[in-house]
């Protein structure tokens, strides 16, 4: 069954960015993503599946205890999806805030871009 633009943002960032297990990150990577996605932030471009799961690794492995959460309804357009979220303690006040864009195609996203606030 194929996701929506809704679905498809919130799996990004707690089935991918926000999951801890490599398995499970990865699975729900190769439901979500195309192959070769490109994943665009502040550091840089990555392109591909296996690129992008490291960003997530890293990101979460670099701070342990953080967690994801959506900050605000999903907005979408066409093939365009927009999500706001916060990151930081699970117990305590966030220390980053950003929003993702995503571009899908055929079910699944083909180009991701964050935004730091």
């Amino acid at each position: 069954m194929p996701y929506t633009i809704a679905e498809l943002m919130e799996a990004n960032l707690l089935g991918v960015f926000g999951e801890r297990d490599d398995s499970k990150r990865e699975a729900k990577a190769a439901e979500i993503y195309s192959f070769e996605v490109t994943f665009a932030d502040p550091e840089g471009v990555a392109t591909g599946r296996e690129a992008l799961t490291a960003k997530a690794k890293e990101l979460l492995d670099g701070a342990p205890g953080f967690v994801f959460s959506a900050d605000g309804p999903v907005l979408q357009t066409q093939d365009l999806g927009h999500l706001a979220w916060t990151f930081g303690p699970a117990d305590g006040p966030p220390v980053a805030r950003g929003i993702d864009i995503a571009i899908v195609k055929d079910g699944q996203i083909v180009s991701l871009h964050t935004l730091l606030k």
